[in-house]
Formats: structure tokens, C-alpha cells, sequence
């Protein structure tokens, strides 16, 4: 009879996902750092990224020297915001940001795992166009129709621009600049979103083959394996899996 993971292995297998995500939540409270002030009450960028880190249980010790180091004061190697764009297997559109303190070794990781799988890098503007910027707050409402017209009466009281019910979800859009607002109103109303955050939405989302679904998303999976890459947009029509 075999036997599954140990519970070791398994633990493992956590921690190095976790250090992971530390690793990119890290690189993004020193580009917001840097950004702007070292103040989170005066940067809502970098508030928003110790937002971030603490609901992923970041200590705030390590915050804290994330801060640090984005402020210049610890002398570490700088790092900057590159964005990638490109394609993937079928055609679909691909935005890649990145935070590195190695654009070269970047670009090239991310042009290897593009024609791995079938895809190419694109130059700057070359997908860009189908893309828009916006704050997007998304709740998982299972086609609840009551809780569907509560989170929409609420994001519309709270000045966000629309809701989308898609895929047993609620994604409630709003400008950039009204993220943090939206994001505030909603929670003093009981809402608690399961992922939200200022991203890049297609304007349109493209059907593919299911042979090209597997490519994208072993490519999406590939490319999230890099330390230096942050965020992944594409606009294609994908399978909900289920969590």
C-alpha cells in the first residue's frame, strides 16, 4: 500500500510557498517604499502593501526592514519595476510586472518560459491597448442573488464604477484613486473581499482551445515560480477550479 507525503515533506512543501510569497510581498513594500514616502499614512500605495503582508501573517519586524530598505537606508541593491508584454499559447495577451534588482537575468527568464510554451515577448504598447487600470475587489458570492444585489447597493453607495457577476464571483470595479475608499466602505459594511487590489483588467476576454488552457495555465504557473515576477494579467476565458 502506498504511502501519500509525509507530514514533513508536506510542511516543507508550505514553508517554501510561504517564503515565496513573503519574497514578492517584500520586493513590493520596497518598490512602494521607494515610490513614494516611508510612511504608510502618507503612501497609500505602501499601505496597501503592509496590508498585504500583515493578512498574510508578515511579521512586522520584517515590514518594517522591507521599509527600511526601500527608504535606501540599509544600502541594499535597488530595485525597479519592469513590465513585460507579450503573448501566450494562442494568442492571448500577456502582461508581466516584475520587481527585480537584475533586469537582465529578468527579461531573460521571462523570455525563456514565454517560448517554452509556445508563446513570445512583445514590445512595450503591444497589448497594453486591451487592458485597463482599475480597482477591483472581488467576492466570492456562489450566484447568491441577495448577496450579489448587496454587494452591488453597497459598491455603488461606496462610488465604485460597476459590478460583474461572473463565474459564482462579484468583482467590484472602481478607479484606481477610489480603491482604498471603496475598499474602507465596503468593510464597515461586513463585506470582506477574497482578493482585491489595483490591477490591469482586459477589456475583452478570449475563448481558447482546452489543449491551449493546459499551455497558459503551465506557463502562468512557470512564470509564478520566479522571484522577480510580481503580477501576471492575460485576457483569456479560463476553467474555474475549484480551491
Amino acid at each position: 500500500m502506498g504511502r501519500g507525503p509525509s507530514i514533513e515533506g508536506r510542511k516543507n512543501a508550505e514553508d517554501a510557498k510561504r517564503a515565496k510569497v513573503f519574497t514578492k510581498l517584500i520586493r513590493e513594500i520596497t518598490v512602494a517604499t521607494r515610490a513614494g514616502v516611508a510612511d504608510p499614512a502618507g503612501n497609500p500605495r505602501l499601505r496597501a502593501a503592509v496590508d498585504k503582508a500583515l493578512s498574510a501573517n508578515m511579521t512586522k519586524d520584517t515590514i518594517e526592514r522591507a521599509i527600511k530598505r526601500g527608504s535606501g537606508a540599509d544600502g541594499g541593491a535597488a530595485m525597479e519595476e519592469l513590465r513585460y508584454e507579450g503573448y501566450g499559447p494562442g494568442g492571448i495577451a500577456l502582461i508581466i510586472d516584475c520587481v527585480t534588482d537584475n533586469p537582465v537575468r529578468t527579461v531573460a527568464d521571462v523570455r525563456h518560459g514565454l517560448t517554452k510554451h509556445g508563446g513570445n515577448l512583445g514590445t512595450s504598447g503591444s497589448v497594453a491597448f486591451q487592458f485597463h487600470r482599475c480597482g477591483e475587489l472581488v467576492f466570492e458570492t456562489a450566484g447568491d442573488a441577495a448577496q450579489e444585489e448587496k454587494i452591488l447597493e453597497a459598491a455603488l453607495d461606496a462610488g465604485a464604477d460597476d459590478v460583474v457577476n461572473e463565474a459564482g464571483e462579484s468583482s467590484v470595479l472602481c478607479a484606481p484613486e477610489s480603491f482604498e475608499a471603496v475598499q474602507q466602505a465596503l468593510a464597515a459594511g461586513g463585506l470582506k473581499p477574497a482578493r482585491a487590489d489595483v490591477v490591469m483588467r482586459p477589456a475583452n476576454r478570449v475563448a481558447i482551445p482546452a489543449e491551449a488552457q493546459e499551455t497558459l495555465l503551465d506557463l502562468i504557473d512557470w512564470l509564478e515560480e520566479l522571484d522577480d515576477v510580481h503580477e501576471i494579467y492575460h485576457n483569456a476565458v479560463l476553467p474555474v477550479v475549484a480551491q
